[in-house]
């Protein structure tokens, strides 16, 4: 029997297990069947268990994978690269266990409260899931993920306006919780997005994450002009201008970072995605890596402003 045959002998294990045919993941997530094997084969970035006569199964959390690649890809990842981002992101949630169960739980529940547009269930659980994790668990393991899956799943029917509801819904209790936390602060930071690269959302949480009792976050819009942050800074005169991007640099990008750099008075930094995949190649220059991981930007960004991470 080939791959796309049914047999109900795995159809029903498929029920008892959560596991799924290639064809279903290709059905769900967009993908063929060619390029999810070799998603495995090159690459190693999904590693399907097998029935004894070798068809590939799938688990929600391949599924969840795949889509995790499809919205690296589409920022412009290399797929080479995209192994090291998803191996980091596992290592950083740690294994399976209380905590990763309520994740999965509440992520499900936020779906099930898109799916029927209900603004009060949405709040009810963000004010739940604020309440028993860290700032960075609430966006990094719980919201943000669903966000990301949403935004790669957008050809099917629904998923955009759900996508929306949720966007504008995070956009609003964010900025609510970044004017609470507004207040002049001992060093400031300027936030400003590369051109073209950044929803508002991931700008407004990461300001949100960056920010503390000592550090205060001004942040830029997009559509700030990176020609006119010398400008900006000149008159503003922060203690550093941290850029944030999840794509990749463009030889163009870092070209201009260059000649950023050298017209400002004050520290560049880079944040997101961007940092992660340019660390090496900046490793002595004047730009510093604040990193992609929330709890490790905010801790580079203390060091680097107290003067104990070199660039």
């Amino acid at each position: 029997m080939n791959e796309q045959g049914r047999n109900p002998v795995i159809d029903a294990g498929l029920m008892q297990q959560d596991l799924f045919p290639i064809r279903e993941v290709s059905r769900l997530t967009g993908v063929n069947a060619v390029t999810l094997r070799a998603w495995e084969r090159r690459y190693g970035l999904i590693q399907p268990t097998r029935t004894d006569s070798g068809h590939r199964l799938y688990s929600q959390a391949d599924i969840d994978d795949v889509r995790r690649i499809l919205g690296w890809l589409e920022r412009g990842v290399a797929v080479s690269k995209v192994a090291s981002i998803l191996a980091r992101d596992h290592a950083l949630a740690g294994p399976a266990g209380a905590a990763t169960d309520a994740w999965a739980r509440w992520q499900q529940q936020i779906r099930q409260a898109l799916q029927r547009f209900d603004a009060a269930g949405l709040d009810r659980l963000f004010n739940e899931v604020f309440a028993a994790s860290t700032l960075d668990q609430v966006f990094s393991e719980v919201f943000m993920p669903v966000w990301h899956d949403l935004a790669v799943g957008q050809g099917s029917y629904g998923q955009a306006s759900e996508w929306l509801f949720l966007d504008q819904f995070l956009r609003g209790r964010v900025f609510a919780r970044l004017q609470l936390a507004h207040a002049p602060r001992r060093r400031t930071v300027l936030l400003a997005p590369l051109p073209g690269q950044s929803h508002e959302l991931e700008l407004l949480v990461t300001s949100l994450i960056l920010g503390s009792d000592e550090i205060g976050v001004t942040l830029l819009p997009n559509g700030q002009p990176l020609a006119e942050l010398a400008l900006v800074c000149e008159r503003l005169k922060p203690d550093a201008l941290v850029l944030f991007s999840h794509q990749s640099l463009t030889v163009e990008v870092s070209r201009r970072l260059a000649r950023l750099v050298a017209g400002l008075e004050c520290p560049l930094l880079l944040a997101g995605e961007a940092a992660e995949l340019a660390q090496d190649s900046l490793a002595g220059s004047a730009i510093a890596c604040l990193g992609a991981q929330g709890s490790v930007m905010r801790q580079r960004l203390r060091q680097f402003l107290a003067g104990q991470l070199d660039t």
